[in-house]
């Protein structure tokens, strides 16, 4: 065989193989181009400052600067009450269940319901409400909550801060829905939602995971003017990370706003942070593992008065501001303070509690009220 031939069949073969070479690197990137193409629809893309819409009942009134408000917030666990120890709640991520009963969904719904009736606030600021979730039948919790509330609560917002259509962890195998939600006796003007920094990780597992936010309505005043209030949920499981430096920054450029506009305001929420290092000091070991020594929460409540306070969380008294219960079972009660109310310094504090009477059983979160003036 002549040498001629031999390149030639040489070349031939070259050619062959890297045709299937070709097809293959193709296909390959068909299959992740496709792939990736998937996760964005599945999932949510929230922009960094987005209008959501505000409901209004026709005979809402508004708000005058002569009366107190009163504000109760609460992370209220979608509705899942606390017999249960989810695969969330322990560290290693190994607690033995998935999602709550309907029975416990449904009694735990009055409950809130209940409290809420009961207290008769002005303003409700919530975390976790879910609205299409499969954990919770697909149910939205805050037209749930809402048919069991007087008509008086006809005003509301909402806004997203977990959503895909499919999520493909294990113990979640389907649709997610987390919204952040205000609940207002008196007329709302416009609604915000604030997008967070994301905690960082793979770009596909961000795309799953939540979306923290605040959400901010302004209410406007009979006297001309309006206020700001918020809702916020901070991220819980950013250990090593700098993400709760980052959302607290966020926070603070926030409210910042609202100052430069001489604007009163209250921003509620899970910050998912403890006061100082004294709460952290009187936690067991394995609770430590949440947070660090030196709260990244110091900076906002240096800047603004909290409910609860540091005379509150540094005082004699502590334990009556303690806001959450894991569901951890090696914590025999309440143990932390995480949920705050900040303020402006154009308002004044006329009243303030932890509702933890008759409320132990109903998440692991209690409700914070409190009442205002704006002077």
């Amino acid at each position: 065989m002549s040498e001629n031939v031999i390149d030639a069949f040489r070349l031939g073969r070259a050619a062959r193989v890297l045709r299937v070479l070709c097809w293959i690197f193709l296909g390959l990137g068909l299959f992740i181009l496709g792939f990736l193409l998937l996760v964005w629809f599945l999932t949510y893309h929230p922009a960094p400052v987005e209008n959501v819409a505000v409901t209004n009942r026709p005979d809402a009134p508004l708000l005058s600067r002569a009366q107190p408000f009163s504000v109760l917030n609460w992370n209220v666990q979608y509705m899942a009450g606390k017999n249960y120890v989810f695969f969330y709640d322990l560290l290693d991520g190994s607690g033995p269940d998935i999602r709550p009963r309907r029975v416990d969904i449904d009694a735990t719904t009055r409950e809130v319901a209940r409290v809420i009736g009961e207290k008769r606030p002005d303003f409700i600021l919530i975390q976790e409400l879910d609205d299409g979730a499969r954990r919770t039948d697909g149910e939205n919790q805050l037209a749930k909550l809402l048919a069991l509330l007087p008509p008086e609560y006809g005003s509301h917002a909402t806004a997203w801060y977990w959503k895909a259509a499919f999520v493909p962890h294990p113990k979640v195998w389907g649709r997610a829905g987390v919204k952040l939600a205000v609940i207002s006796r008196f007329r709302l003007a416009s609604a915000t939602r604030y997008q967070l920094p994301l905690m960082p990780d793979w770009w596909v597992v961000q795309q799953f995971n939540f979306k923290r936010a605040v959400l901010e309505v302004r209410v406007p005043l009979a006297e001309g003017g309006d206020m700001a209030l918020m809702t916020a949920h901070l991220d819980a499981f950013a250990q090593g990370t700098d993400t709760m430096e980052r959302q607290v920054g966020a926070v603070l450029k926030l409210l910042a706003t609202h100052d430069a506009a001489s604007r009163p305001f209250v921003l509620g929420g899970d910050f998912n942070l403890l006061p100082d290092r004294a709460a952290y000091d009187r936690l067991g070991p394995p609770q430590r593992a949440y947070f660090k020594p030196e709260t990244e929460l110091a900076r906002l409540r240096a800047k603004y008065a909290s409910i609860p306070s540091a005379a509150h969380t540094q005082g004699p008294d502590f334990a009556k501001w303690y806001t959450h219960f894991p569901n951890d079972p090696g914590v025999a009660g309440p143990d932390r303070t995480i949920d705050y109310l900040f303020l402006s310094p154009r308002l004044t504090i006329e009243e303030a509690d932890v509702l933890s009477e008759g409320t132990l059983r109903i998440s692991d979160h209690f409700p914070l009220f409190a009442k205002f003036r704006i002077p």
